[in-house]
């Protein structure tokens, strides 16, 4: 397969390449690309027109039906993202093109704020994100996610947010709001501790010592908050589970939850380049463990197994989990998020007309 590669490592990106499209029978492979083979490419924000913003989930196995993504693409550059491949239904590459070409929904409050008004709304759980992290770096100056949280707040509708960014406290605000209705709750994903290992593996996220800050302040401000140990990476960092779960606790996460990695399409092999430009001895064990997880694949993609994976390996990651958890006292139920309180706030209806 022709990628259109770097040879080196990328400063600040997780992929080196960009594998080609598979919906596209060509392919361009440029002799020289600055922006690719630069010490750190850049990255463009490009306007996503979409012209609604809640998506329908029908897998059995994510735990939601509606989700809520402000943008396409992710800068946090994570190696093993799964959401990859859904960056070549825009035209891109899923390696360095989702990490460097983001789709920006500019117009995703005022979309929102339409389809919470519409009368055919039956108020529900809305998640953030389902594919790429609501609060990646530009956020910051964007601020796009939180004014969807301030519409949010504004109808009462509950909502779950998922980041690896500490910039999730900036807007502890609007969620303890909606938290006191019982319609808020963060789930902060750490996959590893290591800080040298994360900056391979998802170089432009939230280092992992302020995500357990993050829980902390959430959790102190009154609201549900809890740790998804995602994705494990089999022989790379599972033994770090234990671990994650307890200075979880201890941080004030109430739940827990995890999942095993997945390697859908092009990102087995984004990810087994990634391994060889990173951790080449160790390239044979890791994927072998992460085939016996999936019959013997790099990826199983059947509902019921493909987050958690099957087999003795997955078993044993499965009783891990249970103990861990129990033993640091994570182990109760999940926050159920309640839909009671939800409303449409007076005058909205006027601006119909």
């Amino acid at each position: 397969m022709e990628t259109g590669r770097s040879k080196k490592k990328l400063r600040g990106r997780g992929a080196g390449e960009n594998p080609q499209n598979r919906f596209e029978s060509s392919h361009y492979v440029p002799d020289s690309d600055e922006e690719h083979n630069g010490p750190s490419p850049r990255t463009r924000f490009l306007p996503d027109v979409s012209q609604s913003i809640i998506t329908r989930n029908d897998s059995p196995d994510v735990g939601f039906e509606r989700s809520l993504n402000p943008y396409r693409g992710c800068e946090h550059g994570c190696i093993y993202c799964y959401a990859r491949p859904t960056h070549e239904y825009l035209g891109f590459a899923s390696g360095l093109d989702f990490e460097t070409r983001i789709m920006v929904k500019e117009r995703a409050p005022e979309l929102l704020r339409s389809e919470l008004n519409h009368p055919r709304w039956d108020p529900e759980v809305l998640v953030m994100s389902g594919v790429t992290d609501p609060y990646q770096p530009v956020e910051k100056k964007l601020e796009i996610t939180r004014r969807c949280l301030g519409v949010l707040a504004e109808f009462r509708n509950p909502v779950a947010v998922i980041t690896k960014n500490h910039l999730v406290t900036r807007d502890t605000d609007l969620l303890a709001e909606l938290a006191g209705y019982g319609a808020a709750a963060v789930f902060i994903s750490i996959t590893t501790m290591d800080k040298s290992l994360a900056r391979l593996m998802e170089p432009r996220t939230t280092h992992p010592e302020y995500r357990f800050d993050a829980i902390q302040r959430l959790s102190a401000a009154g609201i549900p908050v809890g740790v998804m140990v995602a994705p494990i990476v089999p022989g790379l960092t599972d033994h770090e589970m234990p671990a994650i779960l307890e200075k979880s606790a201890r941080a004030g996460a109430s739940f827990a939850g995890y999942t095993v990695l997945r390697l859908p399409h092009s990102v087995s092999a984004l990810f087994e380049a990634w391994l060889e430009r990173h951790f080449p001895g160790k390239k044979v064990r890791i994927l072998s463990r992460v085939r016996s997880l999936r019959g013997g694949k790099l990826n199983e993609s059947a509902f019921g197994s493909r987050m958690r994976g099957e087999g003795i390996y997955a078993e044993q990651i499965r009783d891990l989990f249970r103990v861990s958890r129990r033993r640091v006292g994570l182990d109760g139920p999940g926050t159920e998020l309640s839909t009671e309180a939800f409303r449409t706030p007076r005058g909205k209806q006027l601006e119909l007309f």
